[in-house]
């Protein structure tokens, strides 16, 4: 009988919905829970001793249960925020956060088995300053980078370079007066530095502008890497395609085999069995990596490419059971 996989994921996340169906058709027991669930509609009971060589126990809703011991991968996307019973405190629930993220993500995260992704090598590999230096070790080209709270530093940059562009170093999404909003890549231009106001009340991120032909999507699954070309079709998603999704388009193509073998050691040294990378594509066809998503949606490129990438994340992790 083949271990279960447990997945960790928002109840509302439809791409893991398309995992769990490729699963379910090739016949692999799945445990889903999203932590949003605990500790209302989710319970937790593990134990160790000194004979044991890890946790036994169970995780358990009122219809459903898995047993610890048994479980053989884990897919771990993004899950929701504790939920604790209503009439507590702000204290009180900080504290109980605090606890079930001690409590039931240290049991979890103690699984002896395949992770896609583990949470530790995802919080390590969110740092965009270790990706670049890991991509440069294993054989990628990338843009000179950049970060200083500096304004100097930032024209001496700039002077050297020629066309630099600003980005986040972090998540490049904020809330500001109860609405979500995005900081997208800035090709900076003639008087974009002549006011350097502001650059040293925090950590910024300028690279080298590299020119681009389109720009790329490889998405990582294991060993398996899936190529998608992303042509802007305004200058807004040229400089940032997060900027216009409707003037893009896409194309499945075919990944130069140094870049796969470079990628694949980049996900070996930073712990990941799945990654989102993005790359420039320059006219000579030249790949330059820009970073690597250790958590960034798949769905839409499989939607606009038919690439098999859910199927790919369910042969994986039914690999493992």
């Amino acid at each position: 009988m083949s271990s279960p996989v447990l997945i960790i994921a928002a109840a509302d996340d439809w791409p893991t919905d398309r995992v769990v169906v490729e699963l379910e058709r090739h016949g692999v027991e799945v445990f889903r829970m999203d932590t949003s669930e605990f500790p209302q509609q989710l319970s937790l009971a593990a134990r160790i001793d000194q004979g044991a060589r890890a946790w036994k126990g169970d995780l358990s809703t009122e219809h459903r249960k898995v047993d610890l011991s048994r479980v053989g991968a884990v897919y771990y996307r993004a899950p929701g925020a504790f939920r604790f019973p209503q009439g507590m405190s702000g204290p009180e629930e900080g504290f109980a956060a605090a606890q079930a993220r001690a409590g039931l993500g240290g049991v979890l995260s103690s699984l002896d088995c395949r992770w896609m992704n583990h949470p530790t090598a995802m919080a390590r590999a969110e740092y965009k300053p270790i990706q670049l230096k890991e991509a440069r070790a294993c054989g990628l080209r990338i843009p000179p980078t950049l970060i200083t709270n500096r304004p100097q530093d930032v024209l001496d940059f700039a002077e050297t370079m020629g066309d630099i562009v600003y980005k986040p170093v972090s998540s490049p999404v904020l809330i500001e007066a109860g609405q979500l909003k995005s900081v997208y890549t800035r090709r900076l231009r003639e008087g974009d530095l002549k006011d350097t106001q502001g650059i040293d009340t925090t950590a910024h991120l300028f690279q080298k502008w590299v020119s681009k032909d389109y720009e790329a999507r490889l998405t990582m699954v294991g060993d398996r890497a899936f190529g998608a070309a992303i042509y802007a079709g305004s200058d807004a998603s040229h400089e940032d395609w997060r900027s216009d999704y409707s003037a893009l388009t896409y194309a499945a193509i075919s990944v130069p085999t140094d870049v796969v073998s470079g990628m694949r050691r980049l996900m070996h040294r930073l712990g990941l069995r799945y990654g989102a990378a993005d790359f420039v594509v320059d006219a000579q066809g030249d790949w330059t990596f820009l970073e690597v998503n250790p958590c960034g949606q798949w769905d839409w490129i499989q939607g606009n490419t038919e690439l098999p990438i859910a199927e790919a994340i369910a042969h994986d992790l039914k690999g493992a059971t």
